[in-house]
């Protein structure tokens, strides 16, 4: 996969970062070699149509991580929504074995997990640096690095 990168628009400049797992329906273990390599290679493919990198792909035989970057127009859960569905419909057509196991016609579980995961520093890391806003040392430090990023 790729490494993350600032996302420069017009208006904005990003790096938004997400962890997501996203359960098998009925937490049945259907990611074969071959089902996980579909997988990739959709991924592949939406993030050529969609303003969604995947950094990272891994399975788990009933679910799935992802380490994604996309853009602030997307919410994760429209993120999600577009993963599961391309991904479900795409892997149905290409292993109708797995659909059969899948009896119920859904592939993915309707609840997900989704966490930030940030280039600059932990929770703690951030806390510090908002709450010494105003402080030369600190405000000279992070205003090099906002700088770089957005120039």
């Amino acid at each position: 996969m790729t490494k993350s990168e600032y996302i420069h628009k017009s208006h904005n400049v990003s790096v938004l970062l997400y962890h997501f797992v996203l359960p098998s329906k009925y937490r049945r273990v259907v990611f074969s070699v071959e089902v996980e390599k579909t997988l990739k290679e959709i991924c592949i493919e939406i993030a050529k149509r969609y303003e969604i990198n995947f950094l990272e792909i891994g399975s788990d035989k009933n679910h799935v991580h992802f380490l994604v970057q996309s853009v602030p127009m997307y919410s994760p859960t429209k993120i999600v929504t577009m993963i599961k569905s391309i991904t479900a419909r795409e892997i149905f057509k290409q292993h109708p074995e797995v659909k059969k196991q899948l009896w119920g016609g859904e592939f993915w579980s309707d609840g997900y997990f989704v966490n930030t995961v940030s280039k600059f520093g932990d929770e703690e890391t951030i806390t510090r640096y908002v709450r010494a806003q105003g402080t030369e040392k600190e405000y000279k430090v992070w205003y090099k690095a906002i700088q770089l990023m957005l120039f």
